[in-house]
């Protein structure tokens, strides 16, 4: 029976150009969201290949056959965990030679049930990346669920859009650090995920890397876009927190939400 009730774990770590090292943090941040009783545990952008540019400089000599087999290690500890996995990584599209930045959604029988590419990419990242262009949807409990990752957040039509196909909770990942220190990311990231939450009355896992300098944290947030909870700066961390659809939060614009996304701009 649905519950409508989801224990995510948000998880954080040192994303590094070592597929090895990210591949036992996962797996031990795993173990620790299981003992937390998470159903799912949601990692940052690019969590086990290491992120281009600030952990490796560029895919030569990118060692994919270790890549795959970090992958299957961790799908099979999901399997044994009966732990539903949004892992960060990077993917091979094929035989094109074109790469994606990727978010692996593990079931918790231990399958890739599906994968996220990352649909907008940043100016650096077009050159390296191909951009996806589809969502993935997925229900646990009752709670229909959807993915995205770090720039997509600058684009909240990607967030109506995901409003409009009924999603409960966002799970976004991303890769803000390695950084010299505060940004404009300390200031606009959690804010703006606020904005997306609160405007469409989501519940949002926001997971980030804590290499250091990592500008701002991973959260938890609420449906009226209260960060209900959120990790130490700049530590490893695993919080487990709870979707409740049950819950009722200050929602505003309930009653008036749809008849602006119909193109009324005013509700006089």
């Amino acid at each position: 029976m649905p519950t409508g009730q989801l224990k995510i774990a948000t998880c954080q770590f040192a994303v590094s150009g070592s597929i090895k090292r990210n591949a036992q943090q996962i797996c031990a941040q795993m173990q620790k969201a299981k003992r937390g009783g998470a159903e799912i545990a949601h990692f940052p952008e690019c969590a086990l290949a290491g992120y281009i540019g600030f952990d490796f400089p560029n895919f030569d000599g990118f060692d994919w056959e270790l890549l795959e087999k970090e992958t299957a290690n961790i799908t099979a500890l999901a399997g044994k965990l009966k732990l539903w996995v949004a892992l960060g990584s990077v993917h091979r599209l094929g035989g094109s030679g074109k790469i994606s930045n990727c978010l692996y959604l593990i079931d918790s029988n231990g399958k890739i049930a599906d994968r996220y590419d990352k649909r907008f990419c940043t100016a650096g990242e077009i050159r390296r990346f191909a951009p996806g262009n589809r969502f993935v949807f997925f229900t646990i409990n009752g709670v229909k669920c959807s993915l995205l990752i770090c720039f997509d957040l600058r684009f909240p039509e990607l967030y109506r859009a995901l409003y409009k196909q009924g999603v409960n909770c966002v799970m976004q990942s991303f890769y803000n650090a390695r950084q010299k220190g505060a940004s404009v990311h300390t200031h606009i990231m959690r804010q703006t995920m606020q904005c997306h939450a609160a405007t469409n009355h989501f519940w949002v896992s926001m997971s980030n890397a804590s290499g250091y300098y990592a500008p701002y944290p991973s959260c938890f947030i609420q449906p009226d876009g209260v960060i209900a909870r959120q990790l130490k700066q700049n530590k490893a961390g695993v919080m487990v927190n709870a979707v409740d659809l049950s819950k009722k939060f200050y929602d505003p614009m309930a009653g008036f939400r749809e008849i602006a996304i119909a193109g009324k701009l005013s509700n006089g």
